[in-house]
């Protein structure tokens, strides 16, 4: 699919985007700004999208997330969105994730700022606070995390409820057969099984099909949705630990009516693993809270950085 042939939704959401290049093999990466360009760390939110979104996810919240932060970036990972999605030169692993988004803010002159995650971008996100504790953040980012909000991922993969679809991607040999199956409307159900709430509007369903597919998107489902193997295999060591200790201002927000990522994950955060986060439920809204419910969602989470601010 072309650029030329998407719906107007995502046509103008691409219009004031720009596209940049990142890594050795040059990949083009849709970014977007808005806001003061030259606005403070302290004045800046930088914004983490999940799978199978892209920034578009935040398309009804950048507006109400002005009167809070001066600046907000969003970009699209390699893999979903406007981005490219190479076959190719990259492995689509958590940690290049992490170098794509701070290539990104590298690009933008960004030095520090605050951080908001969704799904995936949680995890990119965790990597992202291992990588202060241990001090190997770069030295141009050097106001760092002022802080980080957490909302529904599965971090705790054990607590998590995967849909079927995504435990056959996830298999070596069905992987690859059910990404070439895999059509609108077994997307659909699965999208719309993610929260035991109404969930997401049948249009805003078609236009994250649309996003993920643009450019043979779908072709890489079963390659991008490998993240839940780094998930697995480096959660319990690298991941969860350094929240327990950091500095940084934590807040976790969750749609209570999640499936995916039921309560149960959120709970465990915040018992067992980063007990001083803020913790915050948005009610009778389910996984895509940014998406279902914009104005109850920025209300949940806004008072954190209200806090901050007054501090």
């Amino acid at each position: 699919m072309s650029t030329s042939t998407l719906p107007k939704a995502l046509l103008d959401w691409a219009a004031d985007g720009q596209n940049i290049h990142v890594g050795p093999f040059q990949h083009k990466v849709f970014t977007k700004q808005y806001g003061e360009t030259e606005a403070a760390p302290a004045e800046t939110l930088l914004l983490i999208h999940g799978f199978p979104e892209s920034s578009f996810s935040y398309q009804a919240n950048v507006e109400g997330l002005l009167d809070f932060f001066k600046r907000v970036i969003l970009f699209d990972f390699l893999g979903y969105g406007m981005s490219d999605k190479p076959v190719d030169g990259y492995t689509y692993s958590l940690f290049e994730q992490t170098d794509c988004a701070l290539q990104v803010w590298k690009y933008y002159g960004v030095s520090g700022g605050h951080i908001l995650a969704h799904d995936m971008g949680d995890t990119v996100l965790t990597e992202l606070i291992a990588r202060s504790e241990l001090d190997v953040l770069p030295a141009w980012f050097s106001d760092g995390i002022l802080s980080a909000t957490f909302t529904n991922g599965n971090m705790v993969l054990e607590k998590a409820k995967l849909r079927i679809t995504q435990k056959w991607l996830l298999t070596k040999r069905g992987g690859p057969i059910l990404g070439k199956l895999l059509n609108f409307p077994m997307f659909r159900q699965q999208v719309k099984s993610a929260s035991s709430s109404a969930g997401m509007s049948e249009e805003a369903i078609q236009l994250m099909w649309t996003a993920i597919g643009h450019n043979e998107g779908r072709r890489l489902f079963h390659v991008i949705i490998r993240y839940l193997n780094d998930r697995k295999r480096f959660q319990n060591h690298r991941w969860l630990p350094p929240l327990q200790h950091t500095k940084i201002p934590l807040q976790i927000c969750w749609g209570d009516q999640d499936v995916v990522a039921p309560l149960a994950v959120a709970y465990h955060l915040r018992d067992l693993v980063m007990p001083q986060a803020k913790f915050s439920l948005i009610k009778g809204v389910g996984h895509f809270a940014q998406i279902e419910a914009p104005e109850k969602w920025l209300e949940t989470v806004s008072p954190f950085w209200e806090e901050l601010k007054s501090t």
